[in-house]
């Protein structure tokens, strides 16, 4: 191979781990939120890793574009429709549930124990 062509698959094949990387991911995050227990996320788990080990000796780059490209229509089909958010997180229930206030405005604390020392 030329400098060239080896620059080219060499940008195209780390392209390709990438993607799969984040889809892996994207994936296993996914199988989280369709377990409602942990013995049987990690079976899932195991499962999807075996699927994507299966097909880790492809060398083809078009072989290799189809299949990412496969893997992201399945992910796309079962991706979780509610899926779980943490809820400090944004989307999340507790997210700016206590916002700052807005400038300008000052907060005074009159609660029923300042004037305590002032009864007597």
């Amino acid at each position: 191979m030329s400098g060239a062509t080896t620059a080219a698959y060499l940008t195209r094949r780390a392209a390709q781990k990438e993607r799969v990387r984040i889809l892996y991911r994207r994936a296993l995050k996914d199988t989280l939120n369709w377990a409602v227990h942990r013995h049987l996320f990690y079976q899932d788990a195991s499962d999807l890793r075996e699927k994507f080990e299966a097909n880790k000796n492809v060398e083809d780059l078009d072989t290799i574009d189809k299949m990412i490209a496969a893997g992201e229509a399945t992910y796309n089909k079962w991706r979780h429709p509610d899926p779980y958010i943490v809820p400090w997180a944004p989307g999340g229930s507790k997210f700016t549930r206590n916002p700052v206030p807005p400038s300008g405005i000052e907060i005074v604390n009159k609660g029923i124990f300042s004037n305590v020392n002032k009864l007597g």
